[in-house]
């Protein structure tokens, strides 16, 4: 039997975690580092260090990198271990409150339709990108809207949106379970605009925005008329672990093709004339 003491330690799992979280500590305070200074640092033996920084490589928050160091004459170049960018992003950043300040600038420099050229500028990138993984997906002669919204899904889900497409009885949806601008979006709507007239082009028809995360709604739904056919539809893309839309309501995949947010529209559209 276990003694009480046993369970009272904390695991080796969240020991190597606290230690690893320590490593990406001190690469971020002082810049790179060699497994020695590290293990100064830490008080524990380089080659345990090297254990944590073959962990942290493998997981890509942490990369080495071979440096000719004159201090060390014509011996071997030192093995420095460098924070990178995925590493950088588990601490705190103001990226939402500087698109803010910026946009809030423009707006009163240049009003609305400033914003909007922002937005629209800020999108070409992603749209360039999902154009292209559209059309080598469907042929643009034969793909219909909803058969393209399955390959957009595709493609906004590789930029982060954490995207699926699902056939109804009307067209078909869009969902989005994750926005990456929800709160600079609540603010000026002009973002949500411009992503609706992207995804319009990208399916190649006239869409509906029925729910966003911005105003919070659990997830974006864009509404995309066209002829059923049958079996369209994706998985539903797994949300984005502990976001929140704008007003806090933490994302969640969606359980129905019919979203409580368009169950309204939608019926209206199936009541006889």
């Amino acid at each position: 039997m276990e003694s009480i003491a046993a369970h009272s330690r904390p695991s080796a799992t969240a020991d190597d975690g606290r230690t690893r979280d320590r490593v990406s500590g001190l690469l971020l305070e002082h810049g790179p580092q060699t497994a020695t200074e590290l293990a100064g640092r830490l008080g524990i033996s380089p080659a345990a260090v090297r254990r944590h920084l073959d962990a942290l490589v493998a997981t890509g928050r942490v990369e080495e990198r071979q440096v000719r160091d004159a201090h060390r004459g014509r011996g071997r170049p030192a093995r420095r271990f460098h924070l990178t960018d995925a590493g950088r992003s588990a601490y705190p950043h103001a990226y939402d409150d500087l698109a803010l300040t910026a946009l809030r600038y423009v707006a009163g420099i240049g009003g609305p339709d400033a914003v909007r050229a922002v937005a629209e500028q800020q999108l070409a990138g992603l749209e360039a990108r999902a154009s292209s993984a559209v059309e080598r997906a469907v042929s643009a002669e034969h793909g219909q809207p909803v058969d393209r919204a399955q390959a957009l899904a595709a493609a906004l889900t590789a930029e982060g949106y954490a995207a699926s497409a699902s056939a109804i009885s009307s067209g078909g949806q869009l969902c989005q379970h994750h926005c990456p601008v929800a709160h600079v979006a609540a603010e000026f709507p002009q973002l949500c605009e411009a992503e609706t007239a992207v995804i319009g082009r990208l399916v190649g028809t006239h869409v509906q925005r029925l729910a966003t995360i911005a105003h919070g709604d659990g997830i974006c739904t864009t509404h995309i008329p066209g002829a059923l056919r049958p079996g369209n539809r994706t998985a539903p893309a797994r949300p984005v672990p502990g976001e929140r839309g704008a007003r806090g309501a933490r994302t969640a995949p969606s359980t129905s093709t019919e979203t409580p947010s368009n169950a309204h529209a939608i019926s209206r559209e199936r009541t006889p004339a």
